[in-house]
């Protein structure tokens, strides 16, 4: 399966926010994932909460990158990272009822199927990774009577979504196709 790596450098400035969502938006659609989906509303939300984070914690520039499944409705992962130049570890919140912000990465680690940090260079890169299960009327078992893969609308969980885990990840670099804005 052909892998879209894309990629969108944004300023410290609060309104690369929406200008990320909607970036993101737009590069969904041109890889076959709609906006009916529901794996894409829940992208968008890690999009704009890890880039909100990088935008207001770190105050240093960032880059958005995206890796998409290649205009396929198979099952598949969709990666999202944003990558900035602070040495500073993310540390989740325990925010209080009245807070009106610090739920952020409790949203991403309630959304995410995966999830986590790495240092990178001088700076460190945010990553979250979300399955997508097949699409309605791809449901056809295919390998002789083993459980059958469910459509977008039955999944509700990762447990759900067993049935349609995507292929063994393709070798560093393989099949993968660049967009650098």
């Amino acid at each position: 399966m052909q892998v879209l790596q894309v990629q969108l450098e944004i300023r410290p400035d609060p309104a690369e926010v929406g200008r990320a969502r909607r970036w993101a938006r737009s590069r969904l659609a041109g890889s076959g994932i709609g906006d009916e989906e529901p794996l894409a509303e829940t992208l968008i939300l890690l999009v704009s909460e890890l880039v909100t984070n990088a935008v207001v914690h770190t105050g240093c520039p960032a880059v958005l990158r995206l890796s998409l499944p290649g205009g396929t409705a198979e099952p598949s992962t969709v990666r999202l990272e944003v990558a900035d130049t602070s040495d500073r570890a993310p540390v989740p919140r325990c925010a209080g009822d009245e807070a009106t912000g610090g739920r952020g990465l409790a949203l991403v680690d309630g959304l995410a199927d995966r999830w986590g940090w790495s240092v990178e260079g001088a700076g460190k890169r945010i990553w979250c990774e979300l399955d997508r299960c097949a699409a309605p009327g791809e449901a056809e078992a295919d390998d002789g009577g083993a459980e059958e893969r469910r459509s977008v609308e039955e999944c509700r969980s990762v447990e759900e979504c067993r049935g349609a885990a995507p292929a063994e990840p393709e070798p560093a670099y393989g099949g993968l196709a660049y967009e650098v804005v």
